[in-house]
């Protein structure tokens, strides 16, 4: 699947996975070794909206690409949604990518 910051599903779907580079990390960088990582997405139209998704994703590559892989009822609202991932790093430090904007 190719890695993108817009990413188009059916309703009531559950693949493929969301896939996403992590902008700034370079190939053999590994800075994501012992990080743990998190998806949140809430509808577009409605920033004051609770998330509807708060999960955890998974490390697809240490060099920046992470995964989440959607549950069953995750996508059974059609409409635009904004997402964003929350990286917390072995050290503690906490990362929400992308900086500015959505996916």
């Amino acid at each position: 699947m190719a890695v993108s910051t817009t990413f188009t599903i059916k309703r009531g779907d559950t693949s493929p996975g969301l896939e996403y580079q992590l902008p700034g990390y370079a190939a053999g960088s590994s800075l994501l070794t012992g990080a743990s990582v998190r998806f949140m997405m809430r509808p577009w139209w409605d920033a004051s909206a609770p998330l509807v998704i708060d999960a955890p994703a998974t490390v697809q590559d240490p060099d920046g690409i992470v995964r989440y892989a959607w549950a069953e009822g995750d996508t059974d609202t059609a409409g635009t949604y904004a997402a964003e991932v929350q990286i917390t790093y072995a050290d503690g430090a906490v990362e929400t990518v992308p900086a500015a904007g959505w996916l």
